[in-house]
């Protein structure tokens, strides 16, 4: 699962996580976006448990040069002995010319140097990278001259930590399948993954080195199990509605852009058109019931296993869990049947 934004009460949502990692919790996952950042915080979760494993969920590609990406990670992957997961991902104009004031461009080529050169960095080879994008050492007419190329002192816990890339976009998928050993969509919908991304995925794959092994893939889902859970689907609508009308400018929305790939045309400019125009409300509401459901596990207990199996075809091997059922007792519950549904 992963933790919200707000920092708020974040020492008693470990509490909670430390007891959730003895119900059957696999893994937490620490979101950045423009708020506290998500280092301090997944460091703080390290040294509470023992057993979970730890992702940020994602840190974006702009602001931090890929050494200290490298240097990040492998930190996090000391202090939690081996249990890190470097979740990245390029965000988007809004965040990261608005918030960082530095350009947004090149994702795909940024993304696949950071990765080569934090690689370089985990095996303890002496950086020395000549992209497009990145240079290092820099060279000396670009500054003192004094760069030299250096490796990292300590010695890793992995000189492999897992990637994962949350990418929506064909291309971006394609590269995830390529570079990654995971890939995150949003809003994955079992039922149309095939048609969406079955081309990009098998064309990275093509090109994938056999040492990374199979690609995992990890996606967010609510989640409400139980009699009259589908009620519960209005809390998965907001979210759905935020990033599909709120999370972009309006003619650079990738969450709009796939829901118009599922089918979903009218729907997705009416709920973008109105949560541009501040009415909130009126776009969760205009969400379809059917898209809300296909994302989420919600239902009753033969119903979500039904979805999990759909999930499972689909290629899915992490599920994201977003509960829907308020207080800690009710997600402990919820966690614990899904755990046997699985």
């Amino acid at each position: 699962m992963s933790l919200a934004y707000s920092g708020e009460g974040f020492r008693e949502t470990v509490d909670q996580l430390v007891e959730l990692e003895k119900a059957g919790l696999d893994a937490v996952a620490v979101r950045e976006a423009y708020t506290f950042d998500a280092i301090s915080q997944i460091g703080y979760i390290a040294a509470r448990t023992e057993h979970l494993e730890l992702a940020s969920g994602i840190i974006q590609i702009y602001t931090r040069t890929p050494s200290l990406t490298a240097m990040t990670a492998a930190g996090l992957d000391y202090v939690s002995d081996g249990r890190f997961t470097l979740g990245i991902g390029a965000s988007g104009p809004q965040v990261i010319e608005g918030f960082h004031g530095i350009r947004y461009d090149a994702p795909l080529g940024r993304t696949r140097e950071i990765v080569d050169i934090c690689r370089q960095v985990w095996r303890r080879e002496k950086v020395q990278y000549s992209g497009r994008y990145y240079e290092v050492p820099l060279a000396p007419e670009k500054g003192t001259g004094l760069g030299k190329p250096l490796k990292l002192i300590n010695h890793p816990v992995r000189a492999d930590i897992p990637i994962l890339l949350a990418a929506l976009g064909p291309k971006n998928v394609q590269l995830a399948a390529e570079l990654v050993q995971v890939w995150e969509p949003l809003f994955f919908h079992p039922g149309k993954a095939h048609e969406i991304w079955g081309e990009p995925l098998a064309a990275g794959k093509a090109k994938r080195a056999p040492e990374l092994g199979p690609l995992g893939i990890s996606t967010a889902v609510g989640l409400a199990i139980g009699p009259g859970a589908g009620e519960m689907l209005q809390y998965v609508k907001p979210t759905m509605a935020l990033y599909v009308g709120g999370m972009g400018a309006k003619d650079q929305n990738f969450y709009n852009q796939l829901m118009q790939r599922y089918g979903y045309v009218d729907e997705a400019e009416k709920i973008q058109d109105l949560y541009l125009a501040g009415r909130k409300e009126e776009a969760a509401a205009a969400v379809p019931d059917e898209l809300a459901h296909a994302v989420s596990l919600v239902g009753t207990e033969d119903e979500v296993r039904t979805q999990l199996k759909q999930f499972a075809e689909a290629g899915v091997t992490q599920l994201n869990i977003m509960p829907l059922h308020p207080g800690h007792e009710n997600v402990r519950s919820q966690l614990e049947t899904l755990k046997s549904l699985i």
